[in-house]
């Protein structure tokens, strides 16, 4: 809710003459936003038995809350004003039941169907019925996003392989340039395991500074994308911790491996090494 409340259990069962607005309804209507209190006429239904109503309305309703805009007509169209009013009051033909379960939705159907029919035999419920899920998927606007995030994840996935093959390059090569320190470290005494901790601690500096940089940089890129599309959250943690974690893994490799060969050169050889 954006201001005000939903009306009450009373109210929705003895068709209180209320209403709820959205957004655009209260800055179209409405723009010194004082929507809450004041009262509206809403044509009644005339296409009786297909639109019902309660013989006590007048068609004055009484706006008691405003909610949120919402996308319900594409996600490409203006969002429009829009009202709701407690369906003892006002109902349509074709209405919607939406039930939440921890269950497979279409498993319940029989317990529903039954449940309808225990309040009137006569109600007729939808014969080929679907889960949200699915009922999203078919709609074609999904599709053409399931594309467009289709897309991305190849290129980003492409984008991933070519900094790792980048980044392994250019470590392995730094490594490798100084075989030749190697060399003297090890004629002088140093040990394999200290070759190797020196490579190490000189990739953690610039591997792990360009990582935070990143990590920064698509923080603030996704934040800045959010405040765009004014909705959305501030990512997948998983992604980022993920692809994270292959550069770091990347990174190691490519200090590991070139460093365990140095380690393992005769000091002579890695002296002589061009």
């Amino acid at each position: 809710m954006s201001q005000g409340s939903v009306w009450s259990e009373a109210e929705n069962h003895n068709a209180a003459p209320v209403i709820v607005i959205n957004q655009t309804f209260a800055r179209q209507y409405f723009p010194a936003g004082d929507a809450i209190g004041h009262a509206i006429k809403m044509p009644l239904p005339d296409s009786l038995p297909y639109n019902l109503a309660a013989s006590t309305s007048s068609g004055w309703l009484r706006i008691v809350g405003i909610i949120v805009d919402k996308r319900d007509d594409g996600l490409h169209n203006p969002i429009k004003p829009e009202a709701f009013v407690p369906y003892t009051l006002w109902m349509r033909m074709g209405t919607q039941i939406l039930v939440k379960s921890s269950v497979p939705p279409l498993t319940l159907m029989p317990a529903i169907r039954k449940q309808i029919a225990a309040v009137d035999a006569d109600q007729q419920a939808q014969a080929d019925p679907q889960d949200l899920e699915h009922w999203i998927m078919n709609q074609p606007e999904y599709a053409s996003i399931q594309f467009i995030s289709w897309l991305f994840g190849i290129f980003a996935a492409l984008a991933l392989v070519l900094a790792a093959v980048g980044l392994y390059s250019v470590v392995s090569y730094s490594v490798v340039q100084r075989t030749n320190e190697f060399g003297i470290r090890m004629a002088l005494g140093a040990q394999r395991e200290h070759v190797l901790h020196i490579v190490f601690r000189s990739a953690l500096g610039s591997v792990g500074s360009g990582v935070v940089i990143g990590l920064v940089l698509a923080l603030v890129l996704n934040r800045i994308l959010v405040k765009v599309a004014a909705e959305g959250s501030w990512g997948d943690t998983t992604v980022i911790v993920s692809a994270t974690a292959v550069l770091c893994i990347v990174a190691l490799l490519a200090c590991a491996i070139p460093a365990r060969r140095a380690s393992r050169v005769d000091p002579m050889v890695a002296l002589r090494y061009e």
